[in-house]
């Protein structure tokens, strides 16, 4: 019963949800307050994060009419369970790396695209055109970018000699060397679609198709996909540290440092790009990203093979 108790504390509490949600809704300030910043705007103040969504938890439901409701009512839930379960397994490792099991990096992996294919389910439940259209989008963006993200972490395996396990990864640095910075680089991009960030918020367009994929929901519904989105600002970055940046090896200050520059990146490739539309997202992650990753795993192969690190 004791275990049972711990088990829920972690997951609920800390480093799962309570934390997580804090600590993701801080993030989502901080690109709010940056981006307003870069645009000349004062922007929102610390708290307005928690305040957006303590009123949207307080309105009410509306689900159309056509909708199909159980899958409506279930696409956020299914999305927060599977970010819920990615950070908490990304902190357990990072807090204590006996919590490990072999092949745990294909298991965040899996867990990494649940939301997006939340996404895609209940919008598509919702029986609305816009939302039917940011639908397509969505599913095309994540055909786009997941061959990539794919890619770019068998390049960190080979790296790593074969590893499967986040813990052992992460005590090494892939970044440091040609391929693993290629793969970086091609890795972050992905990121920042999986996010919905500029320029690939192709899906959620508000000046296009009024906020697409979610354009039917709200209330706590709304307020959900809200928590999920912050929680993805966390667990996503500190995903591509522990498997680039050598994750939080060493000083506790050098983890957050880390994070904080993935988290400084996204921001700056949101400020600094107009959106793109889906037909050059498609060619820009499958063509050039897709090209550029085959040269990184070769060149990891080499390096792997002849014991050149720097390769």
């Amino acid at each position: 019963m004791t275990q049972a108790l711990q088990n829920l504390f972690w997951i609920f509490i800390f480093p799962g949800f309570v934390f997580t949600v804090c600590l993701g809704l801080v993030a989502s300030w901080i690109v709010r307050k940056v981006s307003a910043l870069v645009q000349w705007r004062v922007g929102p103040p610390f708290l307005q994060p928690f305040y957006d969504v303590m009123k949207l938890l307080g309105k009410e439901v509306l689900i159309p009419e056509e909708a199909q409701q159980t899958v409506f009512k279930a696409a956020p839930v299914v999305g927060l369970a599977g970010v819920l379960l990615l950070s908490t397994m990304l902190w357990r490792i990072t807090i204590d790396p006996t919590r490990l099991f072999v092949g745990d990096i294909i298991v965040a992996i899996y867990l990494m695209v649940l939301p997006s294919l939340a996404l895609i389910l209940g919008s598509s439940a919702s029986a609305s055109p816009h939302a039917a259209l940011g639908t397509s989008r969505e599913m095309k963006l994540v055909m786009g970018y997941e061959l990539s993200l794919v890619l770019a972490f068998i390049v960190v395996i080979i790296k790593s000699g074969g590893q499967l396990s986040l813990a052992a990864i992460a005590q090494q640095t892939p970044a440091l060397s040609i391929s693993g910075m290629l793969a970086f680089l091609v890795a972050l991009l992905c990121v920042q679609a999986k996010l919905g960030f500029v320029p690939f918020d192709i899906a959620e367009a508000e000046t296009e198709v009024a906020s697409g994929v979610l354009m039917e929901y709200s209330g706590a519904l709304l307020a959900v996909w809200k928590l999920v989105q912050a929680m993805m600002l966390v667990a996503l970055p500190l995903f591509l540290v522990m498997v680039f940046l050598g994750g939080f090896t060493g000083a506790l200050w050098a983890g957050i440092a880390k994070y904080v520059l993935v988290l400084v990146l996204l921001i700056l490739i949101k400020n600094t790009n107009p959106r793109v539309r889906i037909d050059q997202a498609m060619k820009f992650f499958w063509f050039y990203c897709g090209v550029v990753l085959v040269a990184a795993v070769i060149l990891a192969i080499i390096g792997n093979s002849y014991g050149i690190k720097w390769l």
